[in-house]
C-alpha cells in the first residue's frame, strides 16, 4: 500500500532555514507529481508548492515565492521543501501529497479532481 511520510518539522526562530522531507513508498515515484500543502485550522487545505512528475515544472504560492524551494530526488523516492526566511505566519502543519501525472499547477489546486495520496503532516512552528 502507499505510504507518504513527512519529516523535518521543528520549532525554530524566524529567519532560520528549515528543510522538510517527504518519503513515498508503494508507488512508482517517477510517475507522480508531488506537492506540499498547508492547512490552517478552520480553513481549506491549500497548495504551497508543487512539482511535476518529471521535475521540470514547479509551482509556488504567492506567499512563499522567493523563500521556499521544492525539489525531488527520484532515486530516493523523496520530495523536499527548502524553507528560507521563515516568518511566524509560516507556522502550521505541512502535508505532502502525491498524484499521478498531473500538472504542477493542478497538483497544488486542491479542488482539481486528482486522486491524491496524503501524509499525516509535519508541524512547523516559527517563533519571532
Amino acid at each position: 500500500h502507499v505510504q507518504v511520510v513527512e519529516s523535518g518539522g521543528a520549532l525554530v526562530q524566524s529567519v532560520v532555514s528549515l528543510r522538510l522531507s517527504c518519503t513515498v513508498s508503494g508507488l512508482t515515484f517517477v510517475d507522480y507529481s508531488m506537492g506540499w500543502f498547508l492547512q490552517v485550522p478552520g480553513k481549506e487545505r491549500e497548495g504551497v508548492s508543487c512539482i511535476s512528475w518529471s521535475g521540470g515544472t514547479t509551482y509556488y504560492g504567492d506567499t512563499v515565492k522567493g523563500r521556499f524551494t521544492i525539489s525531488r530526488d527520484n532515486a530516493k523516492n523523496t520530495l523536499y521543501l527548502q524553507m528560507n526566511s521563515l516568518k511566524p505566519e509560516d507556522t502550521t502543519t505541512y502535508y505532502c501529497a502525491a498524484a499521478r501525472r498531473v500538472l504542477a499547477t493542478s497538483m497544488c489546486d486542491v479542488r482539481f479532481p486528482a486522486m491524491r495520496y496524503w501524509g499525516k503532516g509535519t508541524l512547523v512552528t516559527i517563533s519571532s
